[in-house]
């Protein structure tokens, strides 16, 4: 009689319920492996053996057939050891026959026979709970992550003979109790830089406290030394924590990566990705073998942060077009098709010739009006379409650098982005989006409405400044987040120029 439980297999965000089935015939002894498994799923042959004779089982003798269902699913990794080990001492009569019905499987066996974590315990957990599963046995260097879904008993195991003899009901697993409040009780983080401590640029910072605000897209430019990097990294000094769903999402996409730390199974914090030009493509918008998410994707309801932003390949900075516009990232594989979300804020810095002094008023540029056209033009007009504020940084003077940041204390960023996200999120609760920047065009017409004198300076400005019609509505969302940090219902002209300033690209590309 063949003996059946239950596994999962990860795909995307999402997950696939696998059913194991093992059956011990008479014959010649073998042992097969079927249902579209990958070569760590075939190996599980002999990590599964080794397993079941160092824990003082019997291994089965006679044609030992193990199926994964279903068979048109593509199968991959380790993570099915524990429960084939399961299925087949079951299927041998080594364990009762107790109903496995709701419970469901997930672990990584060694030669001896103990349990090794696995990647992706996170979204399995939930996607379990959602299919009525009541209990998950999971090894127990991942019990702390699972227990972080709600609804669900996670049992941690240390061994095949542990969970095996709790099955068999001579001995019992205890079931692991989150006594750790990883959401609410995050250490507070300090910040390598933090924009009160920044001297000048108070136009830039400007930038940073809107772009937190509202979730816009944000490019700095200069010559070198001017404090690009600095302010890009200070953006994380005055983004709040995530809140409760966002942690768990952004908690998901590291679990999957397996760069979700043991000792803080929960993401609080907004993350904050930074990107070397010498990536590859893969990496940055995600892929490989098994399709994980790239650093689009775990910058996910953070930023992301491309430094030199002109050395990046055109292919690369091209692909960024559809997940900065739709928030998500479509990738399409041989091994399958996955969606991860790619909510991010993007900030670019860049020099703006290959010296990078072109503009500069103390040094001058050593470069050919040519070199500096074909500089620029890596940046294509679809790209820049999709950004919302570009920012020149001027050098720092001398008396600025000695006198030191004379504004600290006077403005609390990190409030203000608080004070404007809540309001956003007042407005569109119903919506079904948290932020200006992911507004539609319906819901810009109808959150952003403009009196004459506003229209014809958006009138004057698309001509002027070459607007498109989504430059156009990326404006009107960043006069909504202006408008927002002043907590006015309605924007009115000097937001819609103030938002116009920042439009002005003539300089920077």
């Amino acid at each position: 009689m063949p003996a059946k439980l239950f596994s999962c297999s990860i795909k995307g965000l999402d997950c696939e319920l696998v059913t194991i089935e093992a059956n011990v015939l008479n014959g010649i002894s073998s042992f097969s492996i079927v249902g579209l498994g990958d070569t760590a799923v075939h190996e599980s042959k002999e990590r599964v053996f080794s397993a079941i004779k160092n824990n003082g089982f019997q291994f089965p003798s006679g044609k030992k057939i193990v199926n994964l269902a279903p068979a048109h699913l593509k199968k991959h990794g380790p993570s099915f050891d524990l429960a084939i080990a399961i299925c087949l001492l079951k299927a041998s009569n080594q364990i009762e026959g107790k109903d496995f019905s709701d419970c469901l499987f997930i672990g990584e066996l060694t030669l001896e026979g103990k349990v090794n974590g696995v990647k992706g315990v996170l979204p399995i957990t939930d996607f379990a709970r959602r299919k009525g599963f009541k209990k998950i046995f999971v090894p127990n260097i991942n019990a702390i992550e699972a227990a972080q879904i709600e609804g669900i008993d996670v049992f941690p195991v240390m061994s095949l003979k542990d969970v095996c003899e709790d099955l068999n009901g001579s001995s019992k697993i205890v079931k692991f109790e989150n006594n750790t409040d990883y959401f609410n009780n995050a250490e507070e983080k300090e910040f390598e830089f933090n924009i009160h401590e920044i001297s000048g640029n108070e136009h830039a910072k400007k930038s940073l406290l809107i772009s937190a605000s509202g979730g816009h897209n944000l490019i700095f430019t200069g010559s070198p030394g001017g404090g690009k990097t600095v302010l890009a990294k200070s953006i994380s000094s005055i983004l709040g924590n995530l809140d409760l769903s966002e942690a768990l999402e952004v908690s998901k996409l590291y679990s999957i990566s397996g760069l979700l730390p043991k000792d803080k199974p929960l993401i609080v914090k907004r993350p904050f990705r930074t990107v070397h030009h010498s990536a590859s493509m893969a990496s940055v918008i995600g892929g490989g073998h098994y399709v994980l998410p790239g650093e689009i994707s775990l910058a996910h309801r953070g930023v992301l942060f491309f430094d030199e932003l002109l050395e990046f390949s055109s292919y690369i900075l091209e692909s960024l077009r559809q997940p900065l516009e739709d928030g998500e990232i479509f990738l399409s594989r041989a091994s399958g098709k996955v969606v991860y979300p790619s909510k991010f804020i993007f900030i670019g810095a860049m020099n703006p010739c290959p010296c990078g002094y072109f503009g500069d008023l103390d040094k001058e540029c050593i470069c050919s009006e040519h070199q500096v056209i074909r500089y620029q033009n890596k940046l294509s007009g679809p790209f820049l379409d999709r950004i919302d504020l570009f920012v020149n940084i001027p050098k720092i003077k001398f008396e600025k650098l000695v006198s030191g940041n004379k504004e600290e204390g006077k403005l609390d960023y990190k409030e203000l982005v608080e004070k404007a996200r809540n309001y956003q999120k007042d407005r569109f609760k119903n919506e079904g989006i948290k932020l200006n920047s992911e507004m539609s065009s319906a819901q810009v017409r109808k959150y952003c409405k403009t009196d004459k004198n506003s229209q014809k300076l958006l009138k004057d400005a698309m001509k002027n400044l070459h607007l498109s019609a989504r430059g156009y509505f990326r404006v009107l969302k960043v006069a909504r987040t202006i408008a927002d940090l002043k907590q006015k219902e309605k924007i009115n002209f000097q937001d819609i120029a103030e938002a116009l300033q920042y439009r002005n690209i003539e300089y920077q590309i």
